[in-house]
């Protein structure tokens, strides 16, 4: 039989639309006051929302029910439950049968739908009795969850029924995402984060549709991954971090946490071990790999360019080897970041056959490799892709090499950039960057000559010399951050900063119950929350 997942999946949907009419038959109508999808505060705005103003009525008797025989939909349809108890309290049972109240029905479908143009598009339809749910792959209805989640109310309407009930606007929603790539960096490695400081960051991409966790994992000031091989690493090189902190580090067991827990929330993490230059902790560890020609002393400071490994000693390569072979093999996701940037004390020379060998390992075992934008100036393969931050030219030399290019500009996209003179933490090396200059420019066309089929996606970085605690990441993150999720996912006609900023203000109600410390930008008319949770320019 053709397509039975989809005949499987149709069957179930008709029993249970046919259950829902049936018990709405014996239950007076409910007068829906008049609602409108179009207006709600979603981010990143989805392609195309078509209202039609009445309101699924959200309460204790609602049922998830998802395909059962694809992959990964009833752990998402379980997912949902927990959001929604999360947010509202209601506890709603997920493919059960047994409830015979339920008067409502929310069906995560699984759809072979050609007008799926990605694994992540979906589409979303609400009527007064259902929320049905329809994607190709377990990650688009993820993404449609999130949707979802964004469309409950913050507080119920009490008048309706004898029961609690959160008013959701139907309609249709259809959605795809623009960049396939969107991502956020953030640096462990000049201050350390723990696995739980890392967990709550995903949980926030998570709910704006980010896909991507970059992670710096080793810098001059800290090699923050365990590798069994080279045990000195995290003994001796993860024992610093700037300012002269205690520093830290992963356990592979810890790290392989963090990759499950993103994997759940269908985000790839992407390892980076920055090399030839930044590498002063893993020298301190093993003087063996140092190329600069002085002793190695452990670092905590902030400048950058004084270390390098030696590019010609057979030994670096066989360490290197080792380091991305235990990696890679407790990362499933496509790429390994090898850095490449700011290597000043190597010579150019050494550089290109540094990074020309490097690309060559990581396909060894599997990977792309993605590099810093220097890395174009080396031998690699067109499989490995170059990280716009600083260099237009290097960005366009990639293109011309067949590379794909992730935007990363340093003055629009770098969360350690301050917003304002004012600001408490961040850098201004690359200028200022308030929430309108993050979010108004078109990435599209940032570059001359660089074109939306040469753009892999776009990703913030967040590098930590003036940050030592999750709070302080959020300060600088958030609300900009959530301005990227809809410059990666949204097309360009639905890109407006004055509709934008409308949709940010709102999303206070969330930051505040996640206890994000994000900035105050008085740019931004905050909705005022339930929730009393306090910024840092607010204690």
């Amino acid at each position: 039989m053709k397509n039975s997942i989809l005949f499987k999946s149709l069957v179930v949907l008709i029993v249970f639309t046919a259950f829902v009419a049936c018990q709405q038959e014996k239950k007076k109508a409910i007068n829906f006051p008049m609602t409108d999808l179009s207006t709600e505060n979603l981010i990143p705005k989805p392609l195309k929302i078509i209202p039609t103003n009445s309101a699924f009525g959200l309460d204790k008797n609602t049922i998830i029910y998802t395909s059962q025989n694809a992959a990964g939909f009833p752990e998402v349809g379980e997912f949902l439950s927990e959001k929604i108890k999360w947010q509202t309290d209601l506890d709603l049972a997920v493919n059960s049968t047994t409830n015979a109240t339920s008067q409502r029905i929310i069906f995560i479908n699984q759809s072979d739908s050609t007008e799926f143009s990605s694994k992540e598009g979906y589409d979303l339809y609400i009527t007064q009795d259902s929320i049905i749910l329809n994607a190709k792959t377990a990650e688009g209805a993820f993404r449609g969850v999130q949707t979802i989640r964004q469309i409950i109310p913050e507080t119920s309407n009490d008048t309706l029924t004898e029961n609690k009930m959160w008013l959701i606007p139907t309609g249709k929603i259809i959605d795809n995402p623009n960049f396939g790539y969107r991502g956020s960096m953030l640096d462990v490695a000049r201050h350390f984060f723990s696995v739980e400081d890392v967990k709550k960051y995903i949980d926030i991409l998570a709910y704006y549709k980010l896909n991507t966790l970059h992670l710096h994992l080793t810098d001059d000031q800290g090699w923050r991954i365990e590798i069994k091989s080279w045990p000195k690493l995290t003994e001796i090189g993860g024992s610093s971090e700037v300012g002269g902190g205690p520093g830290g580090f992963y356990t592979q067991e810890e790290y392989k946490d963090i990759v499950a827990y993103a994997a759940k929330h269908f985000i790839t993490i992407v390892p980076e071990v920055d090399m030839p230059g930044h590498t002063n902790a893993a020298s301190v560890a093993y003087p063996i790999l140092n190329g600069n020609g002085k002793t190695p002393k452990i670092y905590t400071g902030t400048e950058v360019g004084f270390s390098t490994f030696d590019a010609n000693k057979d030994t670096v390569y066989a360490f290197i080897d080792d380091v991305v072979r235990e990696i890679s093999a407790i990362t499933p996701g496509p790429y390994f970041h090898a850095g490449g940037d700011e290597s000043h004390v190597t010579k150019k020379k050494d550089f290109i056959l540094f990074v020309s060998k490097v690309d060559k390992i990581v396909k060894k075992y599997g990977k792309k490799m993605i590099g810093w934008d220097e890395i174009v100036h080396a031998d690699v393969d067109t499989s490995a892709i170059a990280q716009f931050w600083a260099n237009e030219e290097n960005a366009k030399l990639a293109v011309e090499k067949g590379l794909k290019v992730i935007l990363s500009p340093g003055k629009k996209a770098y969360l350690d950039m301050k917003y304002d003179t004012l600001s408490k933490y961040g850098l201004n090396w690359a200028g200022l960057i308030p929430v309108d200059t993050g979010y108004v420019w078109t990435p599209e066309r940032y570059v001359q000559g660089i074109n939306k089929e040469n753009i892999l996606g776009i990703e913030a970085p967040l590098w930590s010399e003036t940050v030592s605690n999750m709070d302080e990441v959020e300060y600088l993150a958030f609300p900009r951050m959530i301005g990227y999720s809809e410059l990666s996912w949204s097309t360009e006609e639905n890109r407006v900063w004055d509709n934008y900023k409308v949709r940010l203000g709102n999303q206070a109600p969330y930051l505040d119950k996640m206890n994000v410390k994000y900035y105050p930008s008085k740019l931004i008319e905050w909705k005022k929350s339930k929730y009393t949770y306090k910024t840092i320019d607010k204690d």
